[in-house]
């Protein structure tokens, strides 16, 4: 093996490469499809390297899922901080937010609760990772509700978190994106109730 080979499927680069790898073969595959040997050949590292950057299989979905939190955030979450929009039109823009699909269609829909699904409490560091995600997500939510001047900003995002699961999960269980476009309008509903001031009663007419 040349020194460049060596490079190429060794240290340099290998971790970001594995991870790189990783992404798309759980995006394609899922994560219970895709083995160690497949990781390595996409990769292009040894099983040896492989194991030197990540002790299992499960730490690598976990630092696979870190990226979403730490470098590249979700969609969703990019439209909750936009500083072009005011605060009732970020909530909606979530629900804008197409679910995420491979190149030959099918719907993917959240990495999060894909991998949620497919540990199935079985690796505990993805568990806790996946809650966080969507804790973070909920509180956001509230903070925008908040700006929007919803009258109960934590029921309002709960609401809205409820809704925005739900129709990426659907999505993905017909393989369908048109569950995104009618959560919309849901959404719209929810927000403009929780932001429109009360009506205050007519004072009683004297007798």
């Amino acid at each position: 093996m040349t020194n460049t080979e060596s490079i190429r499927r060794g240290g340099r680069g290998a971790r970001d490469r594995i991870l790189r790898a990783a992404a798309e073969l759980f995006a394609q595959d899922g994560i219970h499809a895709t083995g160690i040997a497949r990781l390595t050949d996409v990769a292009q590292v040894s099983t040896r390297t492989l194991y030197q950057h990540f002790p299992s299989k499960d730490a690598i979905v976990a630092a696979y899922l870190r990226r979403f939190i730490d470098e590249t955030p979700r969609p969703a979450a990019v439209q909750l901080a936009r500083e072009d929009l005011d605060a009732r039109a970020r909530l909606l823009a979530v629900f804008l937010v197409e679910p995420t699909t491979r190149p030959d269609g099918v719907v993917r829909g959240c990495p999060f609760h894909n991998a949620a699904v497919e540990a199935a409490g079985t690796m505990p560091e993805v568990t806790e990772l996946v809650e966080q995600h969507k804790r973070e997500f909920t509180r956001r939510l509230a903070e925008v509700a908040a700006e929007a001047g919803a009258r109960d900003p934590e029921t309002l995002a709960r609401q809205l978190a409820l809704l925005y699961e739900g129709t990426r999960a659907l999505s993905t269980s017909l393989n369908d994106t048109q569950p995104a476009h009618d959560a919309h309008e849901l959404a719209k509903t929810l927000i403009d109730q929780a932001i429109t001031p009360l009506r205050e009663s007519s004072p009683a007419t004297a007798s």
